[in-house]
């Protein structure tokens, strides 16, 4: 007797465990669902920089520059890395499929705008296909 009562406590204490998981959950994000793609559009965008240059033929299509600014004292500081990446950005944008980093910068000298600022300035290439 004491078995059976085992049995359908087990039972039963599993069919409430699997019933919960079962609701019906929604998947909410912030990120916009027309512009996903913009979202990693960068990540197509191969960055040259230093001795690593782009093998091949290649289309220059415009000079692209990026900018990390630090507002505010209590704010993160400036980076090469997001200035790097917003240059990226704006290459994507362009529809380039490399960025040759050409030069970048720290500024720590306070502006009326920044506290720091970090800026990077390349070219956006296109590969081109030889047959």
């Amino acid at each position: 007797m004491h078995s059976r009562v085992s049995n359908v406590l087990t039972i039963t204490s599993l069919s409430l465990v699997l019933t919960a998981c079962a609701g019906d959950y929604a998947f909410n994000t912030n990120l916009d669902s027309e512009k996903i793609n913009d979202y990693f559009k960068v990540g197509e965008v191969t960055v040259y920089e230093g001795s690593n240059l782009p093998k091949g033929k290649f289309d220059m299509l415009s000079l692209v520059e990026g900018e990390s600014c630090q507002e505010q004292a209590n704010d993160a500081p400036s980076s090469i890395s997001d200035a790097r990446t917003q240059a990226r950005q704006k290459a994507a944008e362009l529809g380039a499929t490399g960025i040759i980093i050409q030069h970048c910068i720290d500024i720590n000298e306070p502006d009326s705008v920044c506290v720091s600022r970090s800026i990077c300035s390349g070219q956006a290439i296109k590969s081109v296909q030889v047959n």
